[in-house]
């Protein structure tokens, strides 16, 4: 390390002072309900996150976005290539459905967002500011950006990261925890279609020869996709909702379905799109009369384990193991996040690197209080580490 280690205690000491600082802005983010589709209460963690980022060395960016909330790109103004340290400040659940920050009073605190991931956006926040306080982080090139879409898939913020990703040496993704502090190196990549078949109504006494059933062609669609799911290639397709007609007497003139696909990499995702255009199409053509119509695609491409990205994974984890973190690498998730966005750019990035807990996107999540401090510290080593 570079940096003399007079300086890294110094950061350090300022840290270890934080903890309740740390806890008390999770809290005071998780209690206002920032459900994607919530703009209002997106905007107003947002503005939180202002106020907590507004260090000396950080510069503000933001980006509005059409439908969601406002992005947020904090940025030093050291040269050199930057460190991209990755949040979103949008949750899942809409208000009234899961509300509020409670401690159990066994070491966890549960609430929607404590987990996935204003937790995380607290490490990020809490370390700038112990390195501030050091004199240090204006010497580190680093762009934070927290983003107002990621749990509809980023929609909006997905072309903004990617400029922002454009000559970064790496990227942190500060997700939930996971169990033993596994970090992420590997995620399926993540697509959806939706598929509208177009028939030709018709009574299905009187003239049932004159129509075209375009539910009869989705299902022949809806069978061809089904069968392209492969276990062992990590391939999956689910047409998870079909609705089509008006009554059981009436030949369907429309009929649509929409499908999650799944797959690990690049090539995959190229291929399966193919397939299932393909398939549309002779689902159209098996019923004379009948059109299909798709569209959608590969949304996320995987997150794939690269060289560079297991030497930043080892690099991390030895900072982990010095904060006394669990140092082990997660095996492949099936859940895409925003390093999925940025490593087909060729940026190293690894993921999971926020407080440990689990249940997130379900009513019992909960985050792991002692856990902030150590990934703090995590964080911190390893940006220390990066000074020149």
């Amino acid at each position: 390390m570079a940096q003399p280690m007079g300086k890294l205690d110094s950061a350090l000491s300022d840290l270890r002072t934080r903890g309740p600082e740390m806890l008390e802005l999770t809290r005071r983010w998780v209690e206002i309900n920032s459900y994607t589709a919530n703009v209002a209460g997106v905007d107003a963690v947002g503005g939180l996150l202002r106020e907590a980022f507004a260090l000396p060395s950080l510069a503000l960016t933001e980006i509005p976005a059409e439908g969601f909330g406002t992005h947020l790109v904090w940025r030093t103004a050291a040269a050199g290539a930057p460190i991209l340290l990755v949040g979103h400040h949008d949750t899942v659940f809409p208000p009234g459905h899961f509300e509020g920050w409670t401690e159990d009073g066994n070491g966890r605190a549960v609430g929607p967002g404590a987990l996935d991931m204003k937790g995380g956006l607290a490490v990020i926040r809490t370390t700038l500011a112990a390195l501030e306080s050091a004199s240090l982080l204006a010497q580190l090139p680093i762009v934070v950006v927290s983003v107002s879409d990621e749990e509809v898939g980023s929609p909006t913020s997905a072309p903004h990261l990617k400029k922002l990703a454009a000559g970064a040496s790496c990227a942190l993704v500060f997700e939930s925890g996971r169990a033993n502090d596994m970090i992420i190196t590997r995620r399926k990549g993540v697509g959806a279609m939706q598929v509208v078949a177009h028939g030709k109504a018709a009574h299905a006494g009187n003239n049932h020869k004159d129509g075209a059933n375009a539910i009869w062609a989705l299902s022949r669609f809806v069978d061809a996709a089904q069968k392209l799911t492969s276990y062992e290639r990590g391939v999956t397709v689910n047409v998870g909702q079909m609705t089509g007609g008006t009554s059981k007497n009436t030949v369907p003139e429309r009929a649509e379905c929409a499908l999650d696909m799944r797959y690990e990499t690049v090539a995959e995702a190229e291929a399966l799109v193919a397939a299932l255009r393909a398939a549309a199409d002779e689902a159209a053509a098996a019923v004379p009369g009948v059109r299909i119509e798709v569209s959608g695609g590969a949304n996320r491409l995987p997150l794939e384990r690269t060289s560079a990205s297991a030497a930043l994974r080892d690099e991390y984890a030895a900072c982990a193991r010095a904060a006394g973190l669990g140092d082990g690498e997660a095996p492949l998730l099936g859940g895409g996040s925003d390093a999925n966005t940025v490593a087909p750019l060729g940026v190293p990035a690894i993921d999971g690197l926020g407080p440990r807990g689990a249940g997130f996107h379900t009513t019992t999540e909960y985050v792991e209080l002692a856990t902030f401090l150590p990934k703090a510290e995590a964080l911190l080593r390893f940006l220390c580490g990066r000074l020149d």
